[in-house]
């Protein structure tokens, strides 16, 4: 018997089972449980909770003992009473087109379940203009940037002078190239102006509409309704970089064409845009630490661009999943897995080791059964088409030998080196002369003992 918070652990039904079902109620407030389980819950709209990559991730969660997901029915959301949701212990719960947020919310505030991405902070998530003031308040790189407010009742915030080749927003200016964007989150309409030098007009981004992401325009004025932030158009290598969080530690990235550069949406042989893989530098993990941090938002994506040697935040989307990509749908699994039952599972006194993520032993599934997956290689490999090197020392107090070194500066320089032919045939010359001596019974004890090394160095200098 335990302790619970109002309705937490009540199965996802919205009747109660009786007495003899699974589980009985006792007094108003307590339930006995067969077994430790808690109910994942994914609120969200269908086209969202039931699309591959999250049904990949739910299908991994299962593999945790004591995490059951349930998925909130769109008619349900949309329909009923916060009080008829299934019930459960967790909620990854995100807002997209026609999503009830404040309905969520009284969902949380009733059923008090473990959020993994907070509420609240996906307003601010739908206003650009909130999403850039907390970016700048995190110190997190922005390209230069300024507010056109045409809502706002403060004349010096809805100030826009147009020129031929600049705006000047509030008192600030934007030459040529500059992008406007809506300050709705959710109005994909973006523009980027050219100068005259460049021939003038706009390129219209969009909302990808089959193999096209933008247009260009002969259009060079700027929107005269509505509220836009104006910004710095940053020079990139023609790429835009999606960074995909899972909690703070956690970023996966990837590449893909900008839509700024003709629009053309590069797809693969199964339809599916093509993205390249991405290495976050360690400025940029600690950017996606701390853009998760600061929405509040466990899994999260944003852009970042990568120009004069910087990375630059330049839109932040909220609850975002990786698409075809099996090594991101088990971490993430993972992570999440364990993240809850790290907060659930002392509630209960359930016996479960904090894991150690990075160390983990990648278990795949195969024909075999479950085996351990080779993620990569680390070498480090040296060419092996060099003979080795073949030295060999002797010390020598012949005259002979001094003379050679005084003839080649060696006095000067306090050594000397002979690689010309005509400079060996020298030494070659001298040690068989002394080799000579020493047959004739001429040379001193001291050359004689070096006989050995002398027919070594003749040897090594004859061949």
């Amino acid at each position: 018997m335990m302790q619970q918070r109002q309705g937490t652990h009540q199965p996802p039904r919205s009747s109660h089972p009786t007495a003899k079902g699974a589980w009985r109620r006792r007094t108003r407030w307590q339930w006995q449980r067969p077994s430790s389980r808690w109910w994942f819950g994914i609120c969200a709209m269908e086209k969202k909770s039931r699309s591959k990559p999250m049904k990949e991730i739910l299908s991994r969660l299962e593999e945790f003992e004591f995490l059951r997901p349930v998925i909130f029915p769109e008619d349900v959301i949309l329909k009923e009473p916060v009080e008829k949701w299934p019930i459960c212990d967790c909620l990854i719960s995100f807002h997209s087109k026609g999503f009830p947020l404040e309905k969520a919310q009284a969902y949380t505030d009733l059923r008090k379940p473990y959020v993994i991405n907070n509420l609240d902070m996906q307003y601010d998530l739908q206003d650009r203009r909130k999403v850039y003031q907390t970016l700048q308040r995190e110190g997190i790189e922005l390209p230069r940037f300024a507010i056109l407010d045409r809502d706002s009742k403060d004349p010096s915030k809805r100030e826009l002078i147009e020129g031929e080749d600049h705006v000047e927003v509030n008192g600030i200016i934007f030459n040529k190239p500059f992008v406007e964007k809506p300050v709705s989150a959710e109005d994909h309409n973006i523009y980027i102006y050219y100068p005259t030098s460049a021939g003038g007009g706009s390129q219209r981004l969009f909302r990808k509409i089959g193999s096209r992401s933008s247009v260009y325009s002969p259009e060079s004025r700027v929107r005269k309704t509505g509220s836009y932030i104006y910004e710095d158009f940053m020079p990139t290598d023609g790429t835009d970089v999606k960074v995909y969080t899972v909690g703070p530690d956690y970023a996966h990235a990837e590449a893909r064409k900008s839509p700024a550069l003709d629009g053309k949406v590069e797809r693969d042989s199964e339809g599916k845009e093509v993205r390249y893989p991405v290495i976050l530098s360690n400025a940029e993990k600690l950017i996606a630490r701390k853009v998760c941090l600061a929405f509040k938002q466990t899994v999260c994506g944003f852009d970042l661009l990568r120009a004069n040697g910087k990375s630059y935040v330049c839109d932040v989307n909220g609850f975002s999943f990786v698409k075809n990509s099996s090594k991101y749908y088990d971490d993430c699994a993972k992570i999440l897995g364990n993240m809850v039952l790290r907060e659930l599972a002392p509630t209960f006194h359930i016996p479960w080791a904090i894991p150690f993520q990075l160390d983990d032993p990648p278990i795949v599934p195969t024909t075999f059964g479950k085996m351990m997956e080779l993620r990569c290689v680390v070498a480090v490999i040296r060419h092996g088409d060099r003979t080795p090197k073949q030295k060999m020392k002797m010390e020598v107090r012949h005259p002979k030998f001094f003379e050679l070194f005084a003839k080649y500066d060696g006095y000067k320089d306090g050594h000397i080196k002979l690689k010309k032919p005509k400079q060996l045939q020298e030494v070659l010359d001298i040690a068989r002369a002394l080799l000579a001596e020493i047959e004739q019974n001429r040379a001193d004890p001291e050359t004689e003992e070096k006989k050995g090394k002398l027919e070594q160095l003749k040897s090594v200098l004859e061949m």
